[in-house]
């Protein structure tokens, strides 16, 4: 049977699919709009259709933005829900694979190109050393890889929804005024695009004035063109929060092969992450400030990281089930 390799990377807002050929390669890359569809076979069945494929002869691997370890996947930032093994038997699909989304970005990260990523600051990438992956987006993913066996071994996560460590008096009033919104607030309610929306409506709480109902991409687009004195003040303290996350994962994972940004919202300001306190406070770990000194930042800019890793990952799978 003459075997087609189909990969999906499914966030909260965008759903990707495509077809990966036999050189790596991925073709007829096709992007969906998640709200225009009632669920992710519907949008698997229109892709089939639309490209004539013949869904019995189909190695699919899903890259999916929530947790993977049951057979009953719950879409973290989406009214979706599905059982892995009926969608397989409803879609007569040969094999399917399912991991999380930045599983796939992590399976990515070891192979891009000088032309794929930003370097952030100082510090150097250490050849076959843990790499830490985390992206703000919809919400906030997580992920690490190591090198081990002769191959790289990707590890998945939940860190984006641990606890909201505030390290100043401005973090510390944000969290407090999300404290009144949440019973709990993890990272993922202040880096993400709701996160952006949240510190700003926090800074205008405590500066006593209203807060227009502005979207992230509208204060984003303010602050860039310095058109918003608190939408500036909102994205500085994005880039310095994620600048502190991104140095915890540092320690964490001892990632001297460096830490990469990942995620929709931060190749889109760059010029501006590079100019904020983002590697201050990546480094601003005390007595463990050399350690972080040492270690590179990235801000991925290849547009389909998780494509290419779910893509990357179906191949070592195929390989490992002809052996």
């Amino acid at each position: 049977m003459d075997v087609i390799n189909v990969v999906a990377d499914i966030g909260g807002t965008n759903l990707r699919v495509g077809t990966v050929l036999e050189n790596g390669d991925i073709t007829d890359l096709t992007l969906y709009q998640c709200e225009q569809h009632p669920s992710l076979q519907a949008v698997l069945e229109a892709y089939f259709s639309s490209h004539d494929i013949d869904s019995s002869k189909v190695n699919a691997c899903l890259a999916i933005a929530c947790p993977v370890d049951q057979d009953l996947i719950k879409m973290t930032n989406l009214p979706w829900q599905f059982s892995k093994s009926e969608l397989k038997a409803d879609l007569k699909l040969n094999r399917l694979y399912v991991i999380n989304d930045y599983t796939a970005i992590a399976w990515a990260v070891p192979f891009l190109s000088d032309q794929q990523k930003v370097k952030i600051g100082g510090g150097q990438s250490l050849d076959k050393h843990p790499i830490a992956i985390c992206g703000p987006g919809t919400g906030l993913g997580v992920a690490n890889v190591i090198w081990g066996n002769d191959q790289w071994i990707s590890v998945g996560g939940e860190g984006g929804h641990a606890d909201f460590a505030a390290v100043d008096e401005t973090e510390i009033e944000i969290l407090r005024f999300l404290q009144n919104k949440y019973p709990r607030v993890s990272y993922e309610q202040v880096l993400s695009g709701l996160g952006i929306e949240q510190i700003y409506q926090a800074l205008c709480h405590m500066k006593g004035v209203d807060a227009e109902a502005f979207k992230a991409a509208d204060i984003s687009a303010r602050a860039l063109e310095n058109r918003c004195d608190i939408c500036l003040q909102a994205l500085n303290q994005f880039c310095k929060t994620l600048g502190s996350f991104a140095g915890n994962m540092a320690l964490t994972t001892a990632a001297f092969g460096g830490v990469y940004i990942a995620g929709g919202i931060a190749p889109r300001f760059i010029e501006f992450i590079q100019n904020s306190e983002f590697r201050e406070r990546f480094e601003a770990k005390n007595r463990f400030t050399e350690f972080n000194k040492g270690i590179a930042t990235y801000v991925i800019t290849e547009a389909q990281p998780g494509v290419l890793g779910a893509s990357a990952y179906l191949i070592q799978q195929n390989q490992n089930e002809a052996l």
